[in-house]
């Protein structure tokens, strides 16, 4: 069976190789960015220890290149540089060259953005250049490098021949650099020591004050150019106001999700968001969509149309999951994202965003002959103009100086057709336990605006949980019809757990209670040393954190599991573990809020407490609907019991008994100060 599978093995290279003019060891990876990359004269090898072990002996520093598909800048060096001949000698003759999948390995990414920001004094990104010793120690970090000087940075080709000749003449002066990281990146780790201070009841006040003095008031969102979704910052602004009604909360976020949903960081004609707006009037985004954007802001427009009732946000969610489901959902999960770039039929050549723009003529013209005869009203409403706003072109966005069209639905239609000629751009195929879960999530959360979301989510939910644990082992992703390899992280335990008891919240199956406790259970067991919490301990043990950059602290999320179990469970060690895990970071929090939105919306609901009530299933479904009507406050958990009437508790005390409803309601509305 060996012989045949190595036969078979070879047979594939020598077949590869008649159709490719150079292959290297990634052709074996299942990551769709490795595999992007497999073809490069570059001798690249996946992260391994075969990797570091053929640097060491061969004496060679080591050039580390992290990245993921979907990522612009990335393809933009991988053509100067990785395809370039003159390039891939010298790295062949004088590296061990790696390539890594940053959502593949997100422990060795997060290390090493670590090693940028000591090196840098400033946040990272991706591609990442991470240049190392033969011994693995590095000493030289950068992002995206031109071939040549440009931008006014040293071209790829010089820095590489720099260090080749300053390991050749003076190897202690890189072995004293590598050191020098090594040094700061401690420091920065014993920098993070915990510091306590009291944990304060009004912290969700001092976030707004500190959202609101980073506010873009006049084109609504946080921050200036580029300008990014900030969705777990949207979704705290919300539950501030459902607790306490701050109204500079509710109008905050409101405005965000209005001017996003009307701007051009949504696709206006197929729906789904895109990462992030290079401008700052939400007009320009940078074209790729990822599976986490969307997922959160799904969340966080159910939550504001539950609040503000506005058709534009019901639209929103349905439309968005109309995308998911067109471009990433495969047999009940969902891919990772789809790329800025794809093919300009015109040039046939790969552009940023050249399947979602268009023309002002081919628009009008497709209208026209489409039938839309007030195809002007609709050019004008959509933004579509003669000069364009995107390299000439138009990228669709609402200009709100236009009233909207009578049959802007069938006139979309009609501008979909234009892309249905085009090649949509690659979609990364692979399944990501945590984005998933993040998405099952927001699923249930929705289904208050699209009943059929419910069961959508509990198929996933199903299919996640069948896929991803097996044997008694979670894993952190797969492609579908391969096996995983990598076991799961903290992300991944937390956002499933989530998904978990938001499943039992909708369906009161208590298999969905009993699985989430048992994952708590694990992951308390793998992450939880020593009184810290780590994001993930293989390769490289990463401490967890509060801070929510691209999307919801993974931490923040399982504190918050933590305090609905405890009262789920009737389990009072969880809520002291969330207790903990908030108050060795309490000082942070108290610096910085706006940077912690997740643990500051956990520190409200432990603060307010969480009200749990029981009682029959029907019953608890018939209070559940009068209080989301005549109370909107999120701090609610419900339990199905065989009980007759109604029981309400808090984690230490029950407050309230009987079978009246409107008594029961009566007496929530006292215990929270309503």
């Amino acid at each position: 069976m060996k012989k045949l599978m190595i036969l078979f093995i070879t047979a594939v290279i020598i077949m590869q190789a008649k159709t490719f003019k150079y292959t290297n060891e990634l052709i074996y990876e299942d990551s769709p960015y490795l595999l992007q990359h497999a073809h490069n004269p570059v001798n690249w090898m996946p992260w391994s220890k075969k990797a570091f072990e053929k640097a060491k002996k061969e004496n060679k520093l080591i050039f580390l290149s992290i990245g993921y598909s979907t990522c612009h800048w990335c393809h933009v060096m991988e053509e100067e540089s990785f395809e370039n001949l003159k390039v891939a000698k010298i790295l062949n003759d004088n590296y061990i060259a790696i390539k890594v999948d940053r959502e593949e390995m997100p422990s060795v990414d997060k290390h090493f953005q670590d090693v940028y920001y000591v090196m840098n004094r400033r946040g990272g990104g991706w591609p990442l250049t991470i240049i190392l010793t033969p011994e693995g120690k590095p000493f030289f970090s950068a992002t995206y490098i031109p071939r040549e000087p440009k931008y006014g940075r040293a071209g790829l080709i010089e820095l590489l021949k720099y260090f080749v000749s300053l390991k050749k003449k003076n190897p202690q002066k890189l072995q004293a650099a590598a050191k020098d990281v090594d040094k700061y990146l401690k420091l920065m780790e014993n920098s993070s020591i915990k510091s306590k201070t009291p944990l304060k009841s009004d912290l969700a006040k001092e976030f707004v004050k500190r959202v609101a003095k980073n506010f873009d008031k006049d084109n609504f969102g946080i921050g200036l150019a580029p300008k990014f979704p900030h969705a777990s910052t949207i979704k705290t602004l919300l539950e501030i106001y459902r607790v306490n009604h701050d109204k500079n909360a509710l109008s905050m976020a409101d405005e965000m999700l209005s001017s996003m949903a009307k701007g051009g960081i949504y696709d206006q004609i197929e729906g789904g968001f895109f990462r992030y707006s290079t401008d700052e009037r939400w007009m320009i985004p940078h074209f790729e969509k990822m599976l986490y954007t969307n997922a959160e802001l799904l969340e966080d427009y159910a939550l504001a149309y539950k609040i503000t009732k506005k058709e534009l946000y019901k639209d929103v969610v349905d439309e968005l999951v109309s995308f998911l489901k067109k471009r990433f959902e495969k047999d009940g999960v969902f891919y990772s994202a789809s790329d800025a770039d794809s093919i300009d039929p015109k040039t046939g050549k790969k552009e940023e965003g050249a399947y979602f723009v268009y023309s002002y003529n081919e628009a009008k013209n497709a209208l026209e002959k489409g039938g839309i005869k007030n195809y002007k009203e609709v050019l004008e409403y959509l933004g579509i103009t003669k000069s364009g706003n995107f390299e000439g072109k138009n990228n669709p966005y609402i200009d709100e100086l236009y009233p909207k069209p009578a049959n802007l639905s069938k006139a979309k239609k009609t501008l979909q057709s234009i892309r249905d000629k085009r090649v949509y751009p690659f979609v990364d195929h692979k399944i990501l336990l945590s984005w998933n879960a993040l998405l099952i999530k927001s699923f249930f959360k929705a289904s208050n605006v699209n009943s059929g979301l419910k069961n959508m989510a509990l198929v996933s939910l199903e299919t996640l949980m069948d896929k991803f644990y097996i044997d008694g082992k979670l894993y952190h992703q797969i492609l579908l019809g391969k096996k995983p390899k990598i076991e799961a992280n903290l992300e991944d335990y937390s956002f499933l757990i989530s998904a978990l008891i938001s499943a039992y919240e909708e369906t009161y199956d208590d298999n969905f209670l009993q699985k989430a406790e048992k994952l708590t259970k694990e992951a308390i067991s793998k992450f939880y040393i020593e009184d810290d919490w780590y994001a993930s301990l293989k390769p490289f043990k990463v401490k967890a954190s509060f801070e929510g950059n691209a999307y919801v602290s993974s931490l923040g999320v399982m504190v918050n599991n933590l305090l609905k179990l405890a009262l789920l469970k009737e389990e009072l060690s969880y809520q002291t573990l969330a207790k903990e895990s908030l108050e060795d970071n309490s000082e942070l929090f108290s610096k910085y809020p706006s940077n912690f939105p997740q643990a500051v919306l956990d520190l409200l609901a432990y603060k307010k407490g969480y009200i749990i009530i029981k009682g029959k299933n029907k019953s608890l479904e018939d209070l559940k609907k009068s209080l989301e009507t005549k109370l909107l406050y999120p701090f609610i958990l419900y339990k199905a019991t065989n009980d007759d009437g109604y029981l309400a508790c808090k984690v230490d005390v029950c407050f309230a008994f009987g079978k009246d409803k409107e008594e029961i309601i009566k007496k929530i509305k006292e215990e929270i100060g309503r």
